[in-house]
């Protein structure tokens, strides 16, 4: 059995492993059990009582954090000539159609997001074995395939952030860092996960959120009390 380190089995002391803690108090204890010198992650884990084999309880979406998720995420459009100024005012790292295409096919992939325009899907697909297994196609659900380049580029600089249930049932998003104040990442985190319990699917029976943990990078994990989210 490796041997944890002092700052590691100090940190672990103070969370109580049994306990359900309330939201407000398990964000102003996640700041005190982190192990990092760098600004940490700040990510929370939802075991969800679905079944993501159902395309009814497959869920992904949106949601925009009040305070962002304290990364600056690098914006990659896809558009047609007559939308690229639109889409740099809005703040696009990067815009293009068919240059792009052949640098991501390339296996350049340093950026966060991808907005592509509607028309350009057809060339876009080619991309799909690159793209997918990153979580980086763009899709009308999430709001990344979209003639309107500009919003959905100032959306996503604003906070706006994607998720989806992995085959296990859980989803695992980022909702801030750990400089955030605990009542930032509160927020966040109730933003988050007040969207997950409106989106229950009508056919999931018994216990829908299961379990809600928040962690920072390397720090013990904090199970938090679903009651307790607003």
């Amino acid at each position: 059995m490796a041997k944890i380190s002092k700052k590691r089995a100090a940190a672990e002391a103070k969370v109580d492993s049994a306990k359900l803690y309330e939201l407000d108090e398990a964000m102003g204890l996640i700041k005190e059990v982190n192990l990092t010198k760098f600004d940490a992650s700040v990510d929370v884990h939802v075991r969800l009582g679905i079944d993501p084999r159902k395309a009814d309880q497959a869920l992904r979406g949106t949601v925009t954090l009040p305070h962002g998720t304290g990364k600056t995420k690098r914006v990659v459009v896809f558009c047609t000539p007559d939308k690229e100024a639109e889409a740099k005012e809005a703040g696009a790292d990067y815009v293009g159609l068919d240059d792009l295409i052949q640098k991501v096919t390339g296996g350049w992939t340093d950026f966060d997001v991808v907005v592509a325009m509607p028309q350009v899907m057809a060339k876009i697909g080619r991309l799909g074995r690159i793209l997918g297994p990153r979580g980086l196609m763009p899709n009308p659900k999430t709001g990344t395939v979209t003639p309107n380049v500009g919003a959905a580029v100032a959306d996503v600089k604003g906070g706006k952030i994607s998720f989806r249930v992995d085959k296990f049932g859980i989803i695992h998003s980022s909702i801030g860092r750990v400089s955030f104040t605990p009542e930032k990442l509160s927020d966040n985190a109730n933003e988050l996960l007040g969207t997950l319990l409106r989106m229950k699917p009508s056919s999931a029976k018994g216990i829908y959120m299961k379990s809600v943990t928040v962690a920072s990078t390397m720090s013990p994990g904090i199970k938090i009390d679903p009651k307790s989210i607003r």
